[in-house]
């Protein structure tokens, strides 16, 4: 993809032909001098989602009372799930709402453990979420010591070759648990071929989609995808703390056992039968009673997502990835920013990595400027990474070009020594 000017009178161009640009519109951005590249942390809130809980808790819960159970919100775990399901190409009743991303992954990944009870490995990598790999720390030191997870080693922090995988997964291999687009490089796995490659070794495959759902085109029950978790406080913009999903993929329901039996998951719950007899489909894997406000507040956005298209949305996450990628080399690598994500597109999710010795404190120079009214806000990954997510559902070129000018300004003008090194508490 070629551009050719570097002016902001150029993005402006760019958003003017963008025909996904009125569905900003339907976000909160109660500041317009405020550039937000952290929707792969946490999305913008929707407008139509304030209503839409003011109902929620005025007239379900405030009016309805306990009678909202029946009104519909004991469906709704389903319901949304099915929402979900549509855009990461699952079947309606191959995903549910419930739990977090870790308590998802802990459940499904000993339930693929047991459903392998030969084989001892548990194949991730190098770049995977810290969080994925204490769930699969914990899980191994659980089951004994025969369990080991292998990671496969990265390339330069920034990807992993196929074939690494191909070399690492073996006779042992009981799971391959991968985050599909990876939180620090933005790297993006080809999930069908990961797949393809675990199940003629006789392994499980389940993938973490926190960086991928709602930003770039899946097609999980098609690529023959097992098992899957994912957040939808991202770019699924459900809001802060938002409960998790998980996809399992229809033929594997009724044989795997979830490690944790909860009411929820029980066949027949308001039975109250003194033994557990999981339910016969996927809401075996649900445990407690529902987030049941949390999880309300989810629908609005994927309304929104769904009328865009995923594969819109992909078309110009792609767009404004190479736009940036290009104002950084104009702008930024010859004062000693690097790229920390993959040049191919095809292997970058939706959110670029640039680093710099002074990450940290270029981050907090973005957005707690002291000598001008444009603030932006990325965030900061260890040890030199500024993460900008692109959330093409809300995020212009014009926010583009002024957060890459910032960052010239900062590096340029040495902004960044006015601020301590020490880390706040959430970077």
């Amino acid at each position: 993809m070629k551009f050719n000017s570097t002016k902001p009178s150029f993005a402006r161009q760019l958003d003017a032909q963008d025909d996904l640009s009125p569905f900003r519109d339907q976000f909160v951005i109660q500041d317009p001098t405020l550039v937000y590249l952290d929707g792969n942390s946490l999305g913008r809130l929707p407008q139509a989602t304030p209503d839409h809980m003011k109902y929620a808790i005025e007239h379900q819960w405030g009016e309805r009372l306990i009678r909202g159970w029946n009104d519909g919100w004991i469906k709704k775990p389903a319901e949304v799930g099915a929402k979900i399901a549509e855009i990461i190409g699952a079947r309606p009743d191959e995903v549910i709402v419930c739990d977090t991303t870790s308590i998802n992954l802990y459940k499904l990944a000993l339930a693929a453990l047991q459903a392998r009870p030969e084989r001892k490995t548990i194949l991730s990598d190098a770049l995977n979420f810290p969080s994925d790999l204490y769930i699969l720390q914990g899980i191994c030191d659980l089951m004994g010591e025969e369990h080991r997870l292998d990671l496969i080693p990265s390339d330069q922090s920034l990807s992993v070759p196929l074939e690494n995988c191909r070399e690492r997964i073996g006779d042992d291999t009981a799971l391959v648990t991968l985050s599909h687009v990876s939180f620090k490089s933005a790297f993006m796995y080809d999930m069908e071929k990961v797949t393809h490659l675990a199940h003629q070794a006789g392994a499980l495959t389940l993938w973490d989609l926190s960086h991928s759902a709602g930003a770039v085109p899946l097609e999980l029950h098609d690529w023959d995808v097992d098992l899957a978790v994912g957040c939808t406080y991202k770019y699924l913009n459900g809001g802060p703390g938002a409960p998790a999903f998980l996809y399992v993929r229809r033929d594997l329901q009724n044989k795997l056992i979830p490690p944790i039996w909860g009411w929820f998951g029980a066949q027949a719950p308001f039975n109250f039968d003194l033994n557990f007899n999981p339910a016969r489909d996927l809401t075996r894997f649900q445990i407690s009673t529902p987030h049941m406000l949390s999880l309300l507040a989810v629908e609005p956005a994927l309304e929104i997502i769904l009328k865009a298209g995923i594969k819109n949305l992909r078309q110009k996450s792609i767009q404004q990835s190479e736009y940036l990628i290009y104002l950084a080399r104009e702008f930024l690598f010859p004062l000693g920013y690097e790229l920390g994500s993959p040049t191919d597109a095809s292997e970058r999710g939706s959110h670029v990595t640039l680093q710099h010795p002074e990450a940290y404190r270029i981050c907090r120079a973005l957005i707690e400027p002291q000598e001008t009214d444009i603030r932006v806000i990325p965030d900061f990954r260890e040890p030199d990474n500024v993460r900008l997510g692109i959330a093409p559902l809300y995020t212009s070129f014009l926010d583009l070009h002024q957060a890459v000018r910032r960052m010239e300004q900062i590096v340029k003008e040495k902004e960044y020594l006015q601020y301590s090194e020490e880390y706040l508490s959430v970077t």
